[in-house]
């Protein structure tokens, strides 16, 4: 089967044009996210995991009608955070989409938060503090349309209190949506995978996509 076909003919031209071929992180896991099942993909840096998750989903908020806040992505890294945002830029403009998206974390002027509350843009790119004032704030019905969160770096908080924290601010935007949104986890190397798949996915069930292995939890 090619591993494009999930994706719009638009995202599968850019996609080939931009790459020789999709990596063992993407052609893994987009089949289990186009399924629509909470996702874990367990995969060493440079793998490609990254794009894996966030493909679908701009490929999803190009093709759907709709306007707002609809993908947000939490690192606890915030240099990460502002890299993303670079990386972002090569297939938003390759598929010109229009698609809009932003950096929130503390370091964030008042303004540009401000701006955001005004117009929310379609993918917001945060940590796990900001995420959690922004649940806690007048600006959480922003989050009433998300549709895909994806977690990064899940490795480095499963199972501290800062992860717990996280863990807690997923379920109240689980509580707060108007309907059921996909959870994708992104991990380095850690065992066990199981575990990591439990803190992604809150105890539902979730696809475990592992170095050349996809099962269920």
């Amino acid at each position: 089967m090619d591993p494009l076909a999930p994706f719009s003919p638009e995202t599968r031209a850019w996609f080939s044009q931009a790459f020789a071929e999709p990596t063992p992180a993407q052609l893994l896991g987009w089949p289990a996210i186009a399924s629509g099942e909470h996702t874990l993909i367990q995969a060493p840096t440079g793998s490609g995991k990254t794009l894996a998750a966030f493909l679908y989903g701009i490929d999803k908020l190009n093709s759907e009608p709709g306007a707002g806040l609809r993908l947000v992505y939490v690192s606890p890294l915030k240099a990460l955070n502002y890299d993303i945002e670079r990386n972002l830029r090569g297939p938003l403009a390759g598929l010109q989409s229009g698609l809009r998206v932003a950096v929130r974390t503390g370091d964030t002027p008042q303004k540009e938060r401000a701006a955001m509350l005004r117009e929310p843009p379609d993918i917001l790119i945060t940590t796990p503090e900001s995420f959690y004032l922004l649940l806690t704030s007048r600006a959480r019905e922003h989050l009433k349309g998300v549709r895909t969160l994806i977690l990064d770096e899940v490795h480095a908080v499963a199972g501290t209190k800062r992860g717990a924290h996280l863990a807690l601010s997923v379920e109240r935007l689980e509580r707060l949506v108007d309907e059921p949104f996909q959870r994708i986890g992104l991990s380095a190397t850690q065992r066990p995978l199981e575990e990591i798949g439990r803190f992604v996915s809150g105890a539902r069930s979730i696809r475990l996509v592992d170095a050349g292995v996809a099962k269920e939890l």
